[in-house]
């Protein structure tokens, strides 16, 4: 903790402690080997302190000039506070293995226990698991999950669903046993097609999967979709890829979900070259024998004392074998640990300000696209840290011209929806300046002529 602990400021009583311990009454006395004729006499000539971020921004730019990436698609560059890898990357935590023995794996257990709580809180579900591999494979294990609890055939899989996700469940599914049928989005406002949505929801639909914000960042109503599914027996699940929206949209549990499984790499996981992740899953408890992976529990020991243990673990290395609700599942214990202590260090207060900031940055670079002639915003619904930017010219032939003067202007959706093929997923996040957005919008808008 010696790399973070300068930063923090002492309390005078703190002070007015150490002086007293080590038999000295101020400060100044800790120099009196110092010739007074070569001590400081007045302060130095420096700026103003800068916040952690704008700190290493600063290194960052004597290195030289660097990308701009306003690119997203479910892999998002947000800052981690320094404590975060500080702290899991004690030999405790980095060298832990699966907590087979709670009684010597109290720590490991306890921060488990923690993440879990904490997951509950931000998916405003009942109980979580101890994490999965990433959130494509946990969208598809709620997939899988209900299946299990419905024994109905048919999966109505929202089209606005990240691609890859989309994938990955389809690769989990047994055709034999399973059924998906994609829902279309709103060519209007980007969000799942209701309409069509309630033509196909029938008494054999196990569950209807949504993702919100989805792929496009078009925030979803899904409560009337809940209502609707509920009626007729099964399932809401909704995935997410930006757990950050989470900071100010209400809670998927409180909006009828019966399970909801998405990314965390956004809470304090660094974008590394696609990994690691960290699957988040969370459901009602009726459902936690179903539910895959682990579950840490708070109990007493013999003496009376809190203590941590591996209450449920429906896993095929444990007992049940064959009757393993996955064989698949994933505990990503340490990428766990640094969502727990990311948000540990925001708390409620700072994970709302972070979900603002992300929200008013993006509102401000679609309002500063909006004014470019030969583009537009595709979709009318209201959005969080990404957006579609409909351009006039060859994505390909304006992405190349902005990444000549280091700006990485955007993802293209041609490659997974060939009808937005002139189209720009853009993503904002906390960590783009309003410097970096006016750039970016000068540089699209010579790009567009």
């Amino acid at each position: 903790m010696q790399d973070f602990l300068r930063y923090l400021p002492h309390t005078k009583e703190n002070i007015r402690e150490m002086l007293h311990a080590i038999g000295v009454k101020k400060l100044e006395d800790l120099f009196q080997t110092i010739p007074k004729e070569i001590r400081l006499s007045k302060l130095l000539n420096l700026p103003e302190p800068l916040s952690e971020p704008d700190l290493l921004r600063q290194f960052q730019e004597l290195q030289g000039p660097s990308m701009s990436s306003f690119i997203g698609a479910g892999a998002y560059h947000h800052f981690v506070p320094a404590v975060v890898p500080n702290l899991v990357s004690r030999s405790e935590f980095y060298t832990a293995y699966t907590p087979y023995q709670p009684e010597i794996s109290q720590g490991t257990l306890q921060a488990i226990f923690e993440y879990q709580t904490l997951m509950c809180q931000l998916t405003g579900m009942e109980v979580s698991n101890a994490s999965l591999y990433d959130g494509a494979s946990g969208l598809a294990e709620a997939v899988l999950m209900a299946h299990r609890i419905t024994g109905k055939r048919k999966i109505l899989l929202s089209q606005a669903i990240h691609p890859e996700y989309r994938r990955v469940i389809q690769t989990y599914l047994d055709p034999d046993q399973q059924e998906i049928v994609l829902v279309p989005y709103q060519k209007d406002g980007g969000g799942t097609d209701k309409k069509a949505l309630f033509d196909a929801l029938k008494e054999d639909v196990s569950a209807v999967v949504i993702q919100s914000p989805n792929f496009f960042g078009v925030i979803e109503d899904f409560h009337p979709i809940a209502e609707r599914i509920h009626r007729l027996g099964g399932l809401l699940i909704v995935g997410f890829s930006e757990a950050i929206a989470y900071g100010i949209l209400q809670p998927p549990g409180v909006m009828g979900a019966d399970v909801v499984a998405g990314e965390g790499q956004s809470l304090g996981i660094p974008v590394s070259f696609g990994g690691p992740y960290l699957g988040i899953f969370a459901t009602q408890e009726r459902f936690v024998r179903n539910m895959p992976g682990r579950l840490v529990g708070e109990t007493i020991d013999l003496e009376g004392k809190r203590g941590f243990v591996l209450t449920l673990a429906t896993r095929e290395q444990h007992i049940r074998r064959e009757r393993a609700t996955s064989n698949i599942c994933t505990n990503e214990g340490l990428c766990a640990l640094m969502a727990t202590v990311f948000l540990s260090c925001l708390g409620k207060e700072g994970f709302k300000e972070l979900a603002m900031m992300n929200l008013s940055k993006t509102e401000y670079a679609k309002n500063a696209v909006s004014q470019i002639r030969g583009c537009k915003l595709n979709f009318s619904a209201p959005t969080f840290n990404e957006f579609v930017l409909q351009i006039e010219k060859e994505p390909e032939e304006v992405l190349e011209k902005l990444k000549k003067k280091k700006i990485i202007g955007g993802f293209s959706l041609g490659k997974f929806y060939p009808e937005l093929g002139h189209h720009l997923l853009v993503t904002v996040t906390e960590m783009k300046r309003k410097e970096e957005i006016d750039r970016w919008a000068e540089a699209l808008e010579k790009a567009v002529k």
